[in-house]
């Protein structure tokens, strides 16, 4: 009696083990939220350049609308991830620099200021190549934690959101940039996307089925473009490069979802959304669309907000509300109504699917 006692009890004992185990693992998993993982650059980046001392996000004025001090975001306050997160009742998605185990069941920001589709060279930016290679080791990560299995069917359900590609095209029109010299427009616009298709198709590899895009926005026309030009009117050359872009990428999902089992996408207008509030920005509760709220010279298109670099003095608007852009980034007021747009536009801005349809599918 007294061994099959002792063998009750341990029977018990290991049994509760395995209970404990699982209810953790369980618990640990992310509950009925699909994931957002966030790739790109600054107009996502939520601090995964803090490291960087010369990075301007990191001082003030930047963060002081929403968060009263910098947190590596370009902007005053939040930006568009961030309110997607909102949407899908998720927490702010942390920076992978920052990144705990726990926080992984809602997703990771690895989207870095700076950063291309092509190497950037930049010190302290994670380029997209870059940023997938933290993707799979995340990958890892909850491998460890969760099993293959439920690893799997989180990564699946998962949305994979994207904001990359600006970098190329600014950083092409540089002043010490001879891009163009070795390539024809139609050429470099070729490499860029077949370096991103390339990512994304890893991506889908490793368990990826939804996407969200944002297109290239019309970034001739942003402050810095403007400062560039005699006139102060839009720098032109560089919107011809992102329509070629945008219209390339198009077609490119559409293949995409005829081409791999599951694939699913939502690709926002933000050239078409970017350009109605430059026209008419008193339609969209703007003052202001042409100069910045932050910066110096010309439209403060020179990005000195923050007193970084060579320029250190600034000039900073009164009320930032009233303008469309913050620095060469839009304010929290303009992100928070292309969020909107991408989260439940209709399919004349944001299509085939808006984000809030994705997340349901």
């Amino acid at each position: 009696m007294a061994d099959l006692r002792f063998h009750f009890h341990l029977w018990v004992f290991f049994a509760s083990l395995l209970f404990q185990n699982t209810s953790k693992s369980h618990v640990w998993s992310a509950e009925n939220h699909a994931p957002l993982f966030i790739f790109g650059d600054s107009l996502f980046d939520a601090g995964n350049n803090n490291n960087n001392p010369e990075s301007p996000a990191c001082y003030w004025p930047y963060g002081e609308t929403f968060f009263k001090h910098p947190t590596g975001r370009a902007s005053d306050g939040r930006v568009i991830p961030d309110f997607i997160a909102e949407y899908a009742k998720l927490p702010f998605i942390a920076p992978y620099i920052q990144i705990t185990d726990h926080q992984l069941r809602y997703g990771v920001n690895f989207a870095s200021g700076g950063a291309g589709v092509l190497d950037t060279f930049q010190e302290f930016t994670s380029d997209l190549k870059t940023q997938l290679i933290n993707f799979k080791y995340v990958k890892k990560r909850l491998r460890n934690k969760l099993g293959e299995s439920e690893t799997n069917a989180l990564l699946s359900k998962a949305i994979y959101l994207f904001s990359i590609g600006n970098n190329d095209y600014m950083g092409a029109f540089n002043t010490n940039s001879s891009i163009f010299q070795h390539y024809s427009r139609e050429e470099y616009v070729g490499m860029v996307i077949g370096s991103l298709t390339t990512v994304l198709e890893e991506i889908y590899k490793n368990g990826g089925r939804k996407f969200g895009f944002v297109s290239l926005g019309r970034l001739g026309c942003l402050p810095p473009m403007r400062a560039k030009t005699s006139s102060g009117g839009c720098l032109e050359q560089v919107n011809v490069l992102v329509k070629l872009h945008n219209k390339a990428f198009s077609n490119v999902l559409m293949k995409l979802e005829k081409q791999l089992q599951g694939f699913k996408y939502s690709n926002f207008d933000f050239y078409k959304s970017l350009s109605e509030r430059i026209k008419h920005p008193s339609r969209y509760g703007f003052k202001e669309a042409k100069s910045a709220c932050c910066g110096t010279g010309p439209y403060r298109g020179i990005t000195s907000c923050g007193g970084i670099g060579k320029i250190k003095e600034f000039e900073l608007c009164d009320d930032t509300s009233e303008y469309l852009f913050f620095d060469s980034h839009p304010t929290e007021k303009a992100d928070h109504q292309f969020a909107k747009l991408m989260w439940s536009g209709s399919i004349n801005v944001t299509r085939p699917y808006n984000l809030k349809q994705l997340f349901q599918l």
